[in-house]
């Protein structure tokens, strides 16, 4: 495994952190003990998860990942063995109803209830890394293109590092970062953090895929120069860079249960999908491992996000931290993209 610093933190993460969203609704607890057993003797140590979870959400399911992970932190007695992250979710009136009626505001109150909520599932005293999952201002996000100017109000950026500050200084949480973000949205949390002296973000974490590079554009040099590195999320575009959708519906896949997560299978995702799946098995590489290992290689990447619903999908993600990219195979990926560029934002 390969490790990269966390910000300025003096904290080393694994370039592959474990996503968990499936945990709860496509896989049990005792396969997710499995993945994450597996995950850290391979020299994983970074956990993501999320109070929203599983997805995708309903109150159902509400906080059984946080509460699968807690069951195997509580079984295992490690919580000193790994980094661990997780996010308070933003507000969602019609489609997170079950968090808080859907009207969560980054204020103390929610920071406080969502947090403790989460160390309780858990069943650890602090959280590594607290998130903002996303924007409580209404933005572009999810996909969403062309920031829409409209009056809006949201809870200001000082009063949330405010509430996020005091539980750094109470201990239970280490770091703060942020999540689907915009660039406006990161220099600001940096800019107020300064000038107040409150906790500076540390990681932003937003999807990046072949199919989705939209963070080069404004985030990456603030990631550089901030050292507020991604975590890229979705790196195989919810398995479809695996190639396993083109011209199939495979039985139980995410895509299949749940067709209305359509980002990275309209047509021209397609279309670039089928040109990069092309361009793997011309160079007897596996399409998923090809699409991770470009990820691997970013200057502004703190950590990549796999996920996986089985133990195969899981070690050939693992795998794909070995894997070199050949010159004439970066230079295809680059070519591809100025075809296609991000048609799944």
């Amino acid at each position: 495994m390969k490790y990269r610093e966390l910000g300025n933190t003096a904290i080393d993460v694994s370039t592959l952190c474990l996503g968990t969203m499936t945990w709860g609704e496509q896989n049990t607890e005792s396969e997710a003990f499995e993945q994450l057993d597996y995950a850290l003797d391979t020299g994983i140590n970074f956990i993501d998860t999320a109070e929203l979870y599983s997805i995708p959400p309903n109150g159902n399911t509400y906080g059984s990942t946080e509460t699968i992970i807690g069951n195997w932190i509580k079984q295992r007695n490690n919580r000193d063995q790994f980094i661990l992250a997780s996010k308070i979710a933003g507000p969602g009136e019609g489609w997170v109803d079950h968090i808080r009626e859907g009207k969560t505001t980054f204020n103390k109150q929610h920071i406080t209830t969502a947090l403790n909520n989460s160390l309780k599932r858990l069943n650890t005293d602090y959280i590594d890394l607290y998130q903002l999952h996303w924007p409580e201002r209404k933005t572009n996000f999810f996909g969403e293109l062309g920031y829409v100017a409209e009056a809006d109000s949201f809870t200001s950026i000082r009063e949330t590092l405010e509430a996020l500050n005091e539980h750094v200084v109470a201990g239970k949480i280490r770091h703060i970062g942020l999540s689907n973000e915009t660039p406006w949205g990161v220099m600001s949390f940096i800019n107020t953090a300064i000038e107040l002296n409150l906790p500076k973000i540390v990681s932003v974490q937003n999807p990046y895929s072949l199919l989705n590079r939209s963070y080069e554009i404004g985030l990456a040099e603030i990631s550089y120069r901030e050292g507020c590195g991604l975590l890229a999320y979705s790196p195989l575009g919810f398995g479809t860079l695996s190639g396993k959708y083109l011209n199939q519906q495979p039985a139980n896949a995410r895509i299949t249960l749940w067709p209305d997560y359509s980002r990275y299978t309209n047509q021209q995702a397609v279309a670039a999908t089928e040109k990069y799946v092309a361009l793997a098995r011309e160079h007897d590489l596996d399409p998923a491992q090809m699409a991770l290992a470009y990820v691997n290689t970013r200057p502004f990447l703190t950590s990549n996000i796999i996920g996986a619903t089985n133990m195969t999908q899981l070690k050939s993600n693992i795998d794909s931290i070995n894997l070199h990219l050949a010159d004439e195979v970066v230079e295809g990926i680059e070519k591809i993209h100025t075809e296609h560029p991000n048609p799944s934002p």
